[in-house]
């Protein structure tokens, strides 16, 4: 069984050049995007404390990326990297939670998915500044960061296998990673994960 698809197009050369000519921003936004990754899980159990087969995964998610959150935050203090000055709205996720659907189930599922293709374009995106960067603890921590993610890309996968139909999940993520793919094309390239 396969739990997720892989993404449609990989990151431009573009996107990996902006991140490693800027890789302070690169960092602020990092830190950023794994407060919203906690933020993300923890909210599933708010909203839907029904859906007890999933909340321990949802959990161990949600202190993993807590736990990612944290080492960036300390490798930005050993870098003298501040805090940044503003946390708002990710362009790109929010432009994905823009194409779900709007019912309670449908949403649930979406959502689901939405995560899982966050987590496959973060894994893509973080092998590729592992295999740009020369220092050797970032690369390992870089590295460490994509299996990771590549993970949680699965786990958001199988949660929606609890409770819809397996052709209707990869019917539905199939059309996902289409959109992921319009979206990331019609972003400005930044130094961010997004």
């Amino acid at each position: 069984m396969k739990l997720n698809l892989d993404i449609a197009k990989p990151s431009s050369q573009a996107w990996i050049d902006a991140v490693m000519s800027d890789f302070d921003s690169f960092l602020q936004d990092h830190l950023d995007c794994e407060r919203k990754a906690s933020s993300m899980a923890m909210s599933f159990i708010a909203k839907y404390p029904d859906r007890k087969e999933i909340i321990p995964e949802l959990i161990e998610t949600g202190i993993e990326e807590l736990e990612h959150f944290q080492q960036v935050y300390n490798l930005m203090a050993e870098r003298n990297i501040p805090l940044p000055s503003s946390m708002g709205e990710d362009p790109y996720v929010k432009a994905l939670i823009k194409r779900c659907h709007s019912g309670r189930e449908e949403r649930f599922m979406d959502r689901l998915l939405i995560a899982s293709i966050v987590e496959t374009r973060g894994a893509e995106r973080f092998k590729m500044v592992a295999e740009h960067l020369e220092d050797s603890n970032l690369k390992k921590f870089y590295k460490m960061l994509w299996t990771s993610e590549a993970k949680h890309g699965h786990i958001f996968v199988k949660m929606a296998l609890n409770y819809f139909e397996k052709d209707e999940v990869y019917k539905r993520l199939e059309w996902w990673v289409e959109q992921e793919q319009e979206i990331i094309d019609s972003l400005e390239i930044r130094a961010a994960l997004h």
